[in-house]
């Protein structure tokens, strides 16, 4: 103890005297030593420093803390799991953003701009609460869809460049939340089709639920055959809005519906080219993996048939000859772009046919409706008339039983009747 004593009242002067050297006060010990240990007995004066300070409890080093945490965590389990779960305050607070990731928002979008297309194409008298309650109950039940076939495919979509981002994925939302979002929006949405509209309209919705959730999803890794099914589901929306308008279907109605069948081969097959590798590794079964050639083949083929659709759709009555000019260089263009997808099979090719695609809908459902052959209820009133008349014309033998009964002499017999039962 004395010789502790006497280093510390050593080190006192010895720092007393430092810091009027260099004209400083309250100079920390311990830098003043180092800056000026150029002889052994100093340094040593320095450690005995360092020592007494850290004896004394003061503020320990970010090292210092580091190590001593270290020390304290070294019999705790770490977690080293690939996902953990969300606080429940992350969820309420995104829960309208989480909600739309489960919609595939951009996707249930063109569901729904699909219906309004084939509603307002409807040749009957446009009602806008109609109208309103057929584009919300088919965008709930797109969004249903959508959120079952996420939950379906989260151990495959983990293995996609694409899909990895997904809410479900990525553990910001847990499988109940997806099963809950999707039976509160199909309820949802079946009941505003059903009691809103009319209940053909939900049951081709409920149909296309089905379709979409329970038989394509676990198709796209058994067979490709997946492709063509997922096309009739992508074109069902129009005949939703046709029916909602119309309060039934006949053959106008199947126009936009095969443009929009035709429309989803090149569209997808050019999009799934480039994407070959994470299909691939998920286990899909998509044209793009299991038969190129066919992929390119099919995408050409169904360009030709949009165009032929678009001819023939003046000839049914939906729009009139001036569709079938206008829409023939989109058509052209359309088709050529699918060739040349064809001739080179590469990703230039394919993604310049993916992006004129998502032109080329929007675009083709907007001249339909600017040349829409029918707008007002007289005007098809007046068609329909029509067409009666002409019937008459060509089977005249049916005009020759049709007779008129005037209605004078019926009455007049009534009332000579009453007075000769009163004169009685």
């Amino acid at each position: 103890m004395v010789v502790k004593a006497i280093k510390m009242s050593y080190l006192r002067i010895l720092h007393c005297t430092l810091c009027l050297k260099h004209g400083t006060v309250n100079l920390c010990p311990k830098s003043m030593l180092l800056k000026n240990c150029s002889y052994k007995p100093i340094q040593q004066l320095a450690n005995i420093s360092l020592s007494c300070h850290l004896s004394n409890n003061s503020p320990l080093t970010t090292q210092t803390v580091a190590a001593s945490t270290k020390k304290k965590n070294k019999n705790v389990p770490q977690d080293t799991r690939m996902w953990k779960e969300t606080p429940t305050h992350d969820v309420k607070n995104n829960l309208v953003q989480y909600s739309m990731m489960l919609s595939k928002f951009r996707l249930t979008s063109l569901v729904v701009m699909t219906s309004m297309a084939g509603y307002t194409l409807a040749p009957a008298p446009f009602d806008l609460t109609t109208f309103a309650l057929c584009t919300v109950g088919t965008g709930l039940v797109s969004a249903a869809a959508n959120s079952i076939n996420q939950y379906h495919e989260v151990p495959f979509d983990a293995q996609m460049s694409r899909t990895k981002n997904r809410v479900l994925v990525k553990g910001l939302l847990e499988p109940v939340h997806a099963i809950s979002f999707a039976a509160a929006s199909s309820i949802t949405g079946l009941s505003v089709l059903y009691f809103g509209v009319n209940p053909l309209t939900a049951a081709l919705g409920a149909g296309n639920l089905i379709l979409y959730s329970f038989i394509y999803t676990p198709l796209k890794r058994i067979s490709i055959t997946n492709t063509w099914l997922g096309s009739v589901v992508g074109a069902i929306p129009p005949l939703m809005g046709w029916a909602g308008c119309a309060g039934g279907l006949g053959a106008d109605a199947l126009v936009l519906s095969a443009v929009l069948y035709s429309w989803q081969f090149p569209h997808f097959n050019a999009l799934s080219w480039n994407l070959r590798p994470d299909y691939s590794r998920a286990g899909y079964r998509m044209m793009a993996v299991t038969d190129p050639a066919l992929c390119r083949r099919v995408a050409l083929r169904h360009t030709g048939f949009i165009t032929a659709t678009c001819v023939g759709s003046s000839y049914l009555g939906v729009t009139n000859m001036w569709f079938a000019l206008e829409s023939l260089p989109l058509n052209i263009y359309f088709m050529y772009l699918a060739w040349q997808f064809y001739k080179k099979s590469d990703s230039g090719s394919s993604r310049k046919l993916f992006r004129f695609s998502l032109i080329h809908l929007p675009a083709l459902m907007l001249l339909m409706l600017v040349n829409k052959k029918y707008w007002s209820s007289s005007k098809t009133e007046e068609h329909n008339d029509t067409l009666k008349i002409q019937d008459v014309n060509k089977h005249p033998e049916f005009a020759k039983g049709i007779t008129v009964l005037p209605r004078r002499p019926v009455v007049a017999a009534q009332d000579s009747n009453l007075e000769k039962t009163t004169n009685a």
